[in-house]
């Protein structure tokens, strides 16, 4: 049904509900049933809206880019990737944009299925980030309204892989089809089933079973792609590498009661306190500093916390004047907080006196909040600093470059989503509450002794700190031969590292480095 259609039907049943008396609280109140409500009003309009498609689609435009100095040719295609249950039956319409270069044989060419996190969230920011086409934004300032700059990026992964961008189920252009709904792909194990149907397609149609094949996920893209690594090797399909952008993969620590999180945030902490000049004697070489602070993290800290409510007087002012040295907040309110600084109450605290308040996924950015007298920041700046920048772009970009037309609208997250995820997890017969993938992810290491792995980590990543990152990949339990498959990157940014031109080139560097290693240019 067109738009114009649809617009008569919204405007014909609006009209017709408003004649019925669609404000029914007068009747309710008299003990009637009441007239048709606005939500069954939504759902007819709904209904005659565009419907995503089953037959699966694909529009493929030609284009060029210049990395290292190479002009390197390449075909975008923007589809959709139609997913079925173990009957047959179609269950969603999964939307992806594929850049394949030109030249090489596209059996030997790397692919690499790309994919953020959320839950819930569309990929656009990856996409917009490390795509052939990226998002220029004022970081760690704050990005002016429209027009927004994207263009080509010579800072691109294109001249090493093929590159394919994947939106979750309702997210993006991505929707549920026939008898589904979208509660149906929400969850840990749900989430993984729907990605492993969906890249065993791409890589069917497209031919490509017998390409190096690579994950890289962004935030909780990084708990999709260690389980997914083990599902579909399980399926048959063995990986060259697994990148791991600002991970979060046991989610067991943040239980109400352990103490591992703020454990696993202190060096974060210490990394902003230093970036905002509030240590006192600043250090010139962060990474050294944050040695240490690692090793009071391990050592003195996590001893005093295990010790809980028996903690010593003489050893909590120890700890405390040593924590404020390492955070840059005072040792009375370190003490008042029982020597527990949740996240919100850092990005609060720590530039209280300044009135500013300290981004989430990037400590960076600098926010204002009403007053200063609260707990917690009333807002994350380093998110509202770029989110019109890259959903604008991202939907121009669609539209006008890569000419795909559509009568869905591009969704940014999964409205819900969160709120419904199943966070139960499944790996053999060991069920979990709460998932901890790092545990699929070294399954699928000792079965595949091949696989790498690239851990990429911001030091000023509030949302999944990078000490937590090494906690969680330190206990995989993995020989030594499997560890030497690990390596770990840092950049002076926060979660999304591409934000940060100068961290871009680093990160493109170490990322051609690995695809060196994972899979070696064919003879």
């Amino acid at each position: 049904m067109g738009k114009v259609a649809v617009a008569a039907l919204a405007a014909m049943l609006m009209t017709s509900a408003a004649a019925t008396g669609w404000a029914a609280d007068e009747k309710k109140d008299k003990g009637g049933e009441g007239p048709r409500k606005p939500d069954k009003v939504a759902e007819q309009i709904e209904e005659a809206t565009a419907r995503a498609p089953v037959a699966e689609t694909a529009k493929t435009t030609a284009h060029s880019v210049t990395i290292h100095g190479k002009t390197i040719k390449y075909q975008a295609t923007a589809g959709t990737l139609t997913i079925r249950d173990n009957d047959g039956k179609p269950t969603a319409s999964v939307f992806y944009v594929a850049y394949t270069a030109e030249g090489a044989p596209a059996t030997k060419r790397p692919v690499t299925f790309l994919y953020n996190g959320g839950p819930g969230s569309a990929s656009l920011w990856l996409h917009m980030g490390l795509g052939p086409v990226r998002v220029r934004t004022n970081s760690p300032d704050n990005t002016p309204p429209a027009p927004y700059s994207y263009a080509p990026n010579d800072d691109s992964i294109l001249d090493k892989t093929d590159l394919v961008f994947i939106d979750a189920v309702e997210t993006g252009y991505s929707r549920v089809l026939g008898e589904a709904k979208g509660k149906d792909f929400w969850g840990v194990d749900q989430d993984i089933d729907a990605f492993a149907r969906a890249i065993n397609r791409y890589v069917t149609i497209n031919n490509r079973w017998n390409s190096p094949k690579f994950l890289f996920g962004e935030s909780y893209g990084t708990t999709r792609s260690a389980a997914l690594s083990n599902r579909l090797q399980q399926d048959g399909m063995d990986l060259n590498g697994v990148i791991l952008l600002s991970s979060i993969l046991n989610y067991g620590i943040r239980q109400p009661g352990f103490d591992n999180i703020f454990v696993s945030y202190l060096p974060s902490y210490a990394a902003t306190a230093w970036y905002h000049n509030r240590i006192a004697n600043k250090p010139t070489d962060l990474a050294a500093f944050l040695q240490q602070v690692r090793a009071f993290a391990r050592g003195p800290y996590t001893v005093a916390l295990a010790k809980g409510q028996d903690l010593p007087a003489e050893e909590e002012d120890a700890v405390a004047k040593q924590l404020s040295a390492y955070t840059g907040l005072s040792v009375t309110y370190l003490k008042q907080a029982k020597l527990r600084v949740s996240l919100q109450r850092f990005r609060k605290e720590l530039l209280r006196d300044q009135g500013k308040t300290l981004g989430r996924f990037d400590s960076r950015f600098l926010g204002v909040d009403t007053d200063s007298a609260g707990e917690g920041p009333e807002y994350d700046p380093s998110s509202s600093a770029v989110t019109s920048a890259y959903i604008s772009s991202q939907r121009a970009y669609l539209a006008g470059d890569l000419g795909y037309k559509t009568d869905l609208d591009y969704r940014r997250s999964a409205e819900g989503a969160i709120g419904q995820w199943d966070w139960h997890h499944k790996i053999g017969n060991h069920k979990m509450e709460t998932p901890d993938v790092a545990l699929d992810l070294a399954e699928a290491m000792r079965q595949n002794p091949h696989l790498q792995l690239l851990s990429l980590n911001g030091w000023y990543d509030m949302a999944t700190p990078f000490f937590g990152t090494e906690y969680d990949i330190g206990h995989m339990q993995l020989d030594a031969p499997e560890r030497k498959n690990i390596t770990f990157k840092y950049y002076p940014s926060g979660h999304m590292v591409y934000l940060n031109p100068d961290a871009l080139k680093q990160m493109i560097a170490d990322l051609d480095a690995f695809y060196d290693k994972a899979a070696p240019a064919a003879p």
